[in-house]
């Protein structure tokens, strides 16, 4: 009695000391969640440089840690930079009225009647429509200049946690294998569970960086480029929004190409506005079609509409974080519902006379894991 009063109390102070220690790393959330991301997604090279050099988990690990900084972080920071310089000279522009959002507005309602008709029969008033976009491009553009000098006053926490991803990175690139097994070990889940567990979590994640990253920043540089060609206002700019739409599966970058076409055809611009639409439906739409196949493949692909509503549920609640942790969350909760319904669920066997007992379920066994 006492030994398992001893046991239960044992459990429940384990269980509070880690949701304090949960709790105590939730403002380091994001340098955390990327340092595992960074291991997972370069471990083959991590691999590679094992095979040529031998054991030298020192050595492997810094080489990793330094091409990761080199192909991945040093890139994504230029190009941020550049985001934001061009978003805080639209918003000095805006607000100097050099550029005026309503009547772009004003010029596609003239050149298309039959849109303005519509509207008129749907009710729709366009003065409010025009108000609506002029505030929400104020509101885009003084939100990326503020959030700029935000950046420019917290640089020493951006840096510092910057420095945490890399520094977290680099022991998991060097103890991952080690630390997944002491983890295999100490859960009380089953090794087999947990083992396929941690194997969903690297799929996972390999397959939404490598797949919905990759061919986002791919859609993303497309239409920069089609913009700059065109001479279009902003093209860097207008790339990274695409880019981050492109991260939403079903919306992706026509939500800023599209309207561009449409504005294009309205000021008379017909070439223009063709080779637009033309390039943003071949060029940048078959994008996603070819490259996230080789990047992903078929084996972690889950349901159009779960990607869509688990990307859009996590981005509201992690940011933009939660392009990852979103679909994480989803293929753990069917990984997890798979388990519970291959080991828990007992078919009944109908009555057929025999005494024979149903044979036992067994546990298929799960390939190993690729570690971070």
């Amino acid at each position: 009695m006492i030994e398992k009063l001893e046991q239960r109390t044992f459990l429940i102070a384990l269980a509070l000391v880690t949701v304090a220690f949960l709790f105590l790393l939730k403002p380091f959330f994001a340098p955390l969640l990327w340092a595992c991301i960074i291991a997972v997604l370069f471990h083959p090279v991590q691999l590679w440089l094992e095979n040529k050099w031998g054991d030298r988990p020192n050595l492997t690990a810094l080489t990793t840690l330094t091409a990761c900084v080199v192909l991945v972080v040093i890139p994504v920071l230029l190009l941020l930079t550049s985001f934001v310089q061009q978003g805080v000279a639209i918003y000095q522009q805006i607000e100097a009225q050099q550029i005026q959002p309503g009547k772009y507005i004003d010029q596609v309602r003239n050149a298309f009647p039959a849109v303005q008709a519509l509207f008129d029969r749907l009710d729709i008033d366009m003065s409010a429509v025009r108000e609506r976009a002029a505030s929400a491009a104020v509101t885009a553009s003084q939100f990326v200049a503020q959030n700029a000098l935000a950046v420019g006053q917290g640089t020493f926490s951006f840096v510092l946690k910057l420095a945490l991803m890399l520094y977290v990175a680099y022991f998991l690139l060097r103890d991952g294998r080690a630390l997944v097994e002491k983890l295999v070990a100490a859960l009380p889940l089953g090794d087999e569970r947990e083992r396929l567990l941690f194997q969903k979590f690297a799929e996972v994640a390999r397959a939404t960086v490598k797949g919905n990253l990759v061919v986002a920043m791919v859609q993303g540089a497309l239409g920069g480029i089609i913009f700059w060609i065109l001479g279009l206002p902003a093209p860097l700019l207008w790339g990274v929004v695409m880019t981050v739409l492109s991260l939403i599966p079903a919306v992706g970058a026509g939500l800023v190409w599209l309207p561009a076409a449409i504005y294009l055809y309205a000021v008379g611009e017909w070439v223009s506005a063709t080779v637009l639409v033309l390039y943003g439906l071949i060029i940048i739409g078959l994008a996603d079609n070819i490259l996230r196949p080789i990047l992903v493949g078929r084996d972690t692909k889950l349901p159009d509409w779960m990607v869509l509503l688990s990307t859009l549920g996590g981005l509201a609640l992690f940011g933009i974080n939660g392009f990852v942790v979103g679909p994480l969350i989803a293929v753990l909760f069917i990984a997890f519902w798979q388990i519970f319904g291959r080991e828990f669920h007992a078919d009944p066997v109908a009555g057929n006379g025999s005494d024979e007992q149903p044979p036992t379920q067994q546990t298929p066994a799960v390939d190993e894991p690729e570690k971070a």
